[in-house]
């Protein structure tokens, strides 16, 4: 379920580089000044100097200039109909063409740069305890609208994707979006990586996930990454990066394929356990102080599963899971 949102900024506004798109308004200015100017001298019979009653090339170029600027000495003034006319007509809409080139142009690259930056600046100090999502193709969002539905605010989750289209669809929904290449050290430090609670990996390449994971692992030792990949040789490697969870979907439709074979019921389970409209579902928390000492097979919060120990994991029928322990981490089945 997709909700509506209405914030992100975050994003590169021009696939053009900055000197062509400056020069494109300098050809467009000076084309604008050169029709008039031609025309001026073509009808320049209409125009009258009052300082020496000579109208030149240079005195063209001045009168154009000044018209157009909206400056006027009246030292040059059209005195024919026609010439009076093209002012009107032809000077004035150039005129108007000019200074809206002139603002846009001081808009994009002074006002509006300067907005993002100190816009971009003001998220940057709100980012901490949020999730960031490299990559929003199918899986990515996918796995944004789980979030959102269970109960993850919008506002906390960053998008960062190079294709305009995505983040537009990410925009909807309430996320705040990145324009660029989650490769690079820059963009993961743009979205406050370090400070994130957890990091997606969802590319579509899993050469690519394996190097954002990598490069996400350098800035944030102790983030939660979560990578998916398409092949299983690539399973390793995205572990050795630094991923904390690796998810092979084509593996895990297997393991379901599998378990229907075995049972009509045992994939709407585990269906069940991984979406959130299931009436069940995975839990992982941390052992609570009035636990320790107790087995897994008492906690009241849940079915208790799984322990994690110090790097390990542990049965629920293994003779360690008799004897909870300070800093164990659960996993258990829990009712929605």
């Amino acid at each position: 379920m997709r909700a509506p949102g209405r914030r992100a900024i975050l994003r590169q506004s021009s696939s053009l580089p900055v000197w062509a798109s400056i020069l494109w308004r300098v050809v467009a200015v000076l084309a604008l000044v050169g029709i008039a100017i031609g025309v001026h001298w073509f009808d320049r019979a209409g125009l009258r100097d009052n300082y020496d009653g000579s109208v030149s090339f240079i005195d063209v170029i001045y009168f154009t200039m000044i018209s157009i600027t909206t400056t006027g000495y009246g030292d040059i003034a059209p005195v024919t109909e026609r010439a009076r006319l093209f002012d009107a007509l032809i000077v004035s809409p150039i005129r108007v063409f000019v200074v809206l080139l002139f603002i846009g142009t001081t808009y994009q690259f002074v006002f509006r740069r300067s907005w993002e930056r100190w816009r971009m600046a003001l998220l940057q100090e709100k980012l901490s305890g949020h999730i960031v999502v490299a990559g929003f193709g199918k899986t990515g969002s996918e796995a944004v609208d789980e979030l959102i539905a269970r109960g993850e605010d919008a506002r906390r989750i960053v998008v960062i994707d190079p294709v305009q289209s995505h983040l537009d669809e990410a925009q909807k929904i309430g996320c705040i979006v990145l324009q660029a290449d989650a490769t690079r050290d820059a963009t993961l430090n743009d979205v406050c990586v370090a400070k994130a609670r957890a990091l997606i990996v969802a590319t579509g390449r899993d050469d690519t996930s394996i190097l954002v994971t990598l490069t996400a692992r350098h800035l944030a030792p102790d983030l939660t990454i979560s990578v998916i990949v398409k092949a299983e040789d690539n399973e390793s490697p995205a572990r050795a990066a630094g991923a904390t969870t690796v998810i092979n979907p084509v593996s895990f439709a297997g393991l379901l394929l599998a378990g229907s074979c075995r049972g009509p019921h045992i994939a709407d389970y585990m269906l069940d356990l991984a979406s959130i409209d299931g009436a069940v579902a995975l839990s992982e928390r941390p052992v609570a102080p009035h636990e320790v000492g107790q087995p897994l097979s008492a906690i009241t919060t849940g079915l208790g599963l799984r322990i994690y120990r110090q790097g390990g994991k542990i049965r629920f029928d293994s003779p360690e899971a008799r004897n909870l322990q300070p800093g164990d981490t659960i996993v258990e089945v829990v009712t929605r």
